[in-house]
């Protein structure tokens, strides 16, 4: 598996991706906005022992320094005043960027991390619908909900290839797809063992199946964002690059912030869609997050 690096991070870019990986992450946290402010959430978990940074990106978001005790059994977790996410996972909902009159569907929705913020910039407004295709997960994303305080969403159980059999048309599209996780190093060591090349296979054909439904469930002028915790091309722009290479009512367009580094346009002595450079990569040995890639998409 290591030896696919060299060959888009080069020797040096290989060796301090490996290293940073033996590094642990620090925990954040997003404020829930729909209750309380960043300000006021701060200011009582400082008191409490706790210490914090902000988090570039993120205006209520915060890197966690110190814990004085389990960040997910203070009262303030239990009312919902924040969700514990990494930072790179809060840029989902950023990028997207939903609006309080929007519909918006999150095809792989449970636990809720990504669903709950998406509420957030919507000010609980607009139209919500959550999907996720694995019935075990759908306890846990509906306790989210409820304890952050999401009006505005429709949660449904069922497969987001077949989206299709939803007909509707959206303005929005979350597709953070199942992966196999080779960005969560840091958070999970034993990955650097457990997946195979046959595992990112085998994930990059239901990716593709993936993308391909969400965006034929946009309305014209619509936006999908595709993204994943994985730093493989093969999950990210070899999938991107599949499915739009045939598909005129599309296009990537280009994330309105600089995040990361621009995606890859030749990989594995393969040339790819040009527009890919507009797509950004997040690694732990240069943005100190966990690996992730995103590629905003519109329907022209």
């Amino acid at each position: 598996m290591v030896e696919r690096y060299f060959q888009f991070l080069g020797l040096d870019g290989t060796v301090d991706l490996l290293k940073a990986n033996e590094i642990p992450l620090a925990p954040s946290i997003r404020v829930n906005t729909l209750k309380i402010s960043p300000l006021d959430l701060r200011q009582r978990l400082e008191i409490k022992g706790f210490k914090f940074e902000p988090i570039k990106w993120i205006p209520y978001g915060f890197k966690v320094l110190k814990e004085s005790y389990n960040l997910g059994s203070s009262h303030e977790f239990l009312q919902g005043y924040y969700y514990l996410q990494n930072a790179a996972s809060m840029l989902s909902a950023v990028i997207l960027d939903p609006k309080p009159t929007d519909t918006v569907i999150d095809m792989c929705a449970a636990p809720g991390s990504k669903s709950t913020h998406l509420s957030q910039l919507m000010a609980n407004e607009g139209t919500l619908i959550l999907i996720d295709r694995n019935k075990n997960r759908i306890p846990a994303l509906e306790i989210n909900l409820r304890r952050l305080g999401v009006m505005n969403s429709i949660v449904l159980n069922m497969d987001a290839i077949k989206l299709s059999k939803l007909n509707i048309k959206v303005d929005k599209i979350l597709l953070d797809a199942p992966c196999t996780g080779e960005g969560l190093i840091r958070q999970d060591p034993l990955r650097k063992r457990s997946k195979k090349k046959a595992d990112i296979e085998k994930m990059a054909l239901i990716q593709r199946k993936l993308l391909n439904a969400g965006l034929n469930a946009l309305k014209p002028g619509g936006t999908l964002l595709y993204c994943t915790c994985s730093i493989a091309p093969e999950e990210n722009e070899l999938v991107v690059n599949d499915i739009l290479k045939n598909l005129k009512k599309f296009k990537i367009i280009d994330i309105s912030k600089k995040y990361g580094v621009k995606g890859l346009t030749k990989v594995f002595g393969m040339k790819l869609l040009e527009d890919l450079h507009f797509s950004q990569r997040l690694y732990p040995h240069i943005h100190d997050t966990i690996g992730f890639y995103f590629c905003l998409i519109k329907k022209v």
